[in-house]
């Protein structure tokens, strides 16, 4: 039986990586454009920022620069759409974390206009993916846009990246490791060659990351920091493109998304609140799904995510004080219709949810 038709965006027409990227795309980046749009976001990063957009007119190209106000959300996109319009700019750099680059391959997508990434840490594949996550100017997550490609150009430079807080590694690392936890459930039995290389691909990643994450974390100018941010930030897009549409996210996601809903926790990463998820996520299995090895891997995970900083519980990402009604509300968006959470083989419920959210720890085997 053949293989339905299948679209895949499956990678960046071109990817430059390693210490001194910026400095050679900025080559291929004149190549591209003349008059780009430069978008950024965060305070942390404007003066680097600002020194990218100095060595880009020094290259004689005329950068035109825009800031997002929130994260990926249709306010600020129309504005800087037409700012980008008005100013005649024929491409978009968007220099950033995940919801920059988002915006800005969302705003390239929209104006057909090539697009080049520049991340600015390893907390996300965004750089390398064609989708986009949009959100309400409060930071609530409302939907993904499949875009019609990868961006022209990933410029991921270790320099750059190395400057980012060591969270964003640990939040990347989370979400990487997320590939495998919900495409082994989704897609694991799937009959389609790409998917299953895919699945494989994302057991790899998983294994890599379980061996060096700390090391990585704890020597940023280690060989075994290099694997791990390049995991993070390339080879986790990788494996979306080759396994597309099929290889699903899961519950992991839904529970990021539904969490998004919730002001308190819009402090913690993407990748934190993913993280958290996938131990939601392998607590549903244990309880409704009767998976053993899924009780196995979450008590694996646990000491994993304690040891690099992330959440763990609801207090750990700020929801300590979130009322019944409040982490209803999260767990009925999460299980709305639609969501990703239902490509679990077996059915979940706003209670179901809630009571996995609570108890992430349940049954955790102690030291002695």
């Amino acid at each position: 039986m053949s293989t339905p038709l299948s679209q895949h965006a499956i990678a960046p027409a071109e990817v430059l990586r390693g210490p001194g990227a910026w400095a050679e795309g900025l080559v291929r980046i004149q190549g591209l454009c003349r008059r780009p749009l430069v978008l950024g976001r965060s305070a942390a990063t404007a003066t680097l920022r600002q020194q990218l957009l100095t060595e880009l007119l020094e290259t004689g190209l005329e950068p035109q620069s825009a800031e997002l106000q929130h994260d990926c959300c249709e306010e600020d996109l129309s504005r800087i759409g037409a700012v980008c319009h008005e100013q005649g700019c024929d491409a978009v750099i968007a220099i950033g974390g995940g919801k920059v680059l988002d915006a800005g391959k969302l705003l390239a997508h929209r104006h057909a206009l090539p697009c080049i990434t520049v991340p600015t840490s390893a907390a996300t594949c965004a750089g390398w993916t064609a989708l986009a996550n949009v959100y309400t100017p409060r930071g609530a997550f409302q939907g993904d846009v499949a875009l019609a490609r990868c961006p022209d150009l990933l410029i991921f430079d270790h320099t750059l990246v190395r400057q980012a807080p060591a969270r964003t590694l640990a939040s990347g690392i989370a979400d990487a490791m997320a590939k495998w936890y919900e495409a082994s459930v989704s897609s694991g039995a799937s009959g389609d060659g790409l998917v299953q290389q895919a699945v494989q691909m994302a057991r790899v990643l998983r294994d890599q990351l379980l061996l060096e994450a700390e090391e990585a974390l704890r020597d940023p100018h280690s060989a075994a920091w290099e694997r791990v941010v390049e995991a993070c930030g390339l080879s986790a897009g990788l494996i979306g493109g080759i396994g597309g549409a099929r290889c699903r996210t899961v519950a992991a996601h839904a529970v990021h998304n539904g969490l998004t809903q919730l002001e308190a926790s819009h402090g913690h990463l993407h990748g934190e609140k993913v993280g958290f998820g996938v131990l939601v996520q392998l607590r549903l299995e244990e309880v409704l799904g009767g998976s053993q090895l899924a009780g196995q891997a979450r008590r694996q995970l646990l000491p994993l995510f304690r040891q690099l900083g992330l959440p763990v519980t609801l207090e750990d990402l700020g929801l300590g004080k979130a009322g019944l009604h409040e982490l209803q509300h999260a767990c009925t968006f999460a299980c709305r219709d639609g969501s990703d959470l239902h490509h679990l083989p077996f059915a979940v419920g706003p209670n179901d949810l809630l009571a996995a959210l609570v108890s992430t720890c349940s049954s955790e085997r102690q030291p002695a």
